[in-house]
C-alpha cells in the first residue's frame, strides 16, 4: 500500500510538472490552458474510466481508453524524468554563471529543446518498447540436486508469471505462450500469479485454450495480487477451468519425487509474522528429503522457510517493465529479477513476466517464460 501511494503521488506530481512545462513552452491563453489542464486530468483518470467501462461490460470503450490512457502514461513516465534532467542541467549552468560571474548561456539547452528532446526520446522508446513487449523468450535454468534418485531423468518445469490476460494482453500473446509450452513439452507447468488481469470478458475462451495444454505431472498456480483485484471467486474459476490446480497455503507431492507448494499473495502487512509462520508450517508438513518448489507471487523470502524449500519461483516485479521504472525496482525489491542463491541451500528465481500491466510496453525488460530443468546430481 505504501508503494502504491508513493507511486500515485509521484505520478500526480509528474502531471503537474507536465502541465507547467507545456504551458511555459506553448504560452497558451487562459482558455487553452484550461483545455490543456482538462486533457491532462482526463488522461490521468483514464485507469478509473477503464475500470468503470470494463465493469459495465463496455469492452470496446474500455479497450480504447486503455490504449489511449496507458500509452499516454508510458509517454509521461519517460518524458518527465528526461525533461526534468534537462531542466536541472540548465539550472546548474545558470547558477554556475552567477557564481563565477560569467555568461554560460551558450552551454544551456534551449528552452524549446527541453520539450522536443524528451518528446522524441519518449516516442522512440515507446515504439521500440511496444514491439519488445511482443518478443517472448524462454529463459533456461538447470539445477542439479541430490534429492532426485539417479536415473530419474530430468524434470522439466515451465514457469509463466504476470501474463495479465485482459484488455491489452489477449489471444495473440497467449498463443505465443501456448506454442512455447507445446514446443518445450514440460513435465510441469506453473503460474506464479497474475495470469488474469481483472474480469476479462473473454476469460472463458482463454481458459479453454489453456486447458488443452497438457503437462504429464500437472499444472499448478498461485494467486497474485491481480487475482485478488479481479475478484478471487472469478479468477479461481478461471484458473480451474484452465486446468490448473490452485495451491493456497498447501502443497502436493508428485510421483514420490518432488513437492510443489504454493501461497497466496497477501497485502495485509500486519499479518507478515503470521504469514511467515503459516508458510513454514505448511512446508514442514510435506514429505522431507524431496526436492521442494515453492510458488509465491511476491519476491519476499521468509527466513523461517529457508532450508524448507529448494527453489522459490516468483514474479510480480516485471523487472520494472519500462524505463526508467526498471532503474527503481532494485531499490524497492530486494530480489527484483533473476537467479539468487539464498541461505540454507534454498534458491530463488524471479521472472520478469510474460505480459504487461498498464502500458503495453516493455523496454530493457523483455517478456519471458522460464524453463527449469531439475537434474539428479549423479547425471552428466
Amino acid at each position: 500500500m505504501i508503494i502504491f501511494l508513493c507511486s500515485a503521488i509521484i505520478y500526480g506530481l509528474g502531471y503537474f510538472y507536465t502541465f507547467f512545462k507545456l504551458a511555459d513552452f506553448m504560452k497558451p491563453d487562459i482558455a487553452s490552458a484550461v483545455l490543456l489542464g482538462i486533457f491532462l486530468v482526463f488522461m490521468a483518470l483514464a485507469p478509473v474510466l477503464i475500470q468503470i467501462y470494463s465493469t459495465r461490460g463496455s469492452i470496446r470503450s474500455a479497450r480504447i481508453f486503455a490504449y489511449a490512457g496507458f500509452m499516454w502514461m508510458a509517454f509521461i513516465i519517460i518524458f518527465v524524468p528526461v525533461s526534468l534532467l534537462l531542466d536541472i542541467y540548465n539550472f546548474i549552468i545558470r547558477q554556475g554563471g552567477l557564481l563565477y560571474g560569467k555568461e554560460l548561456g551558450s552551454f544551456a539547452v534551449p528552452q524549446a529543446y527541453t520539450v522536443y528532446i524528451p518528446c522524441y526520446i519518449s516516442v522512440l522508446l515507446n515504439v521500440f518498447g511496444y514491439f519488445e513487449a511482443k518478443m517472448l523468450r524462454v529463459k533456461k535454468i538447470v539445477i542439479k540436486t541430490k534429492k532426485l534418485p539417479a536415473g530419474a531423468g530430468r524434470i522439466k518445469i515451465m514457469q509463466v508469471s504476470d501474463l495479465h490476460l485482459g484488455l491489452l494482453v489477449g489471444e495473440d500473446m497467449l498463443g505465443k505462450v501456448i506454442r512455447e509450452f507445446e514446443s518445450h513439452e514440460p513435465d510441469i507447468i506453473v503460474s506464479t500469479g497474475d495470469l488474469l488481469d481483472g474480469a476479462a470478458h473473454h476469460a472463458g475462451s482463454l481458459a479453454n485454450k489453456l486447458r488443452k495444454v497438457h503437462a504429464p505431472m500437472g499444472k499448478f498456480a498461485v494467486a497474485g495480487n491481480h487475482e485478488f483485484y479481479g475478484g478471487l471467486k472469478h479468477t479461481m474459476k478461471f484458473l480451474e477451468e484452465a486446468g490448473f490446480t490452485v495451491l493456497r497455503e498447501e502443497g502436493v507431492t508428485l510421483d514420490g519425487m518432488i513437492n510443489i507448494a504454493g501461497v497466496d499473495y497477501f497485502t495485509d502487512e500486519k499479518k507478515k509474522g503470521d504469514e511467515a509462520s503459516s508458510e513454514a508450517d505448511m512446508l514442514l508438513k510435506l514429505p522431507s528429503g524431496l526436492f521442494t518448489i515453492l510458488l509465491k507471487h511476491k519476491t519476499d523470502v521468509s527466513k523461517k522457510s529457508l532450508g524448507l524449500f529448494d527453489l522459490q519461483l516468483s514474479g510480480h516485479t516485471h523487472k520494472g517493465q519500462i524505463f526508467p521504472v526498471n532503474l527503481l525496482t532494485p531499490m524497492v525489491f530486494q530480489y527484483h529479477h533473476g537467479f539468487t542463491n539464498l541461505q540454507n541451500g534454498s534458491l530463488l528465481y524471479v521472472s520478469s513476466g510474460a505480459g504487461t500491466v498498464g502500458p503495453p510496453i516493455r523496454f530493457l525488460s523483455p517478456p519471458e517464460l522460464t524453463m527449469i530443468e531439475i537434474v539428479p546430481e549423479s547425471d552428466n
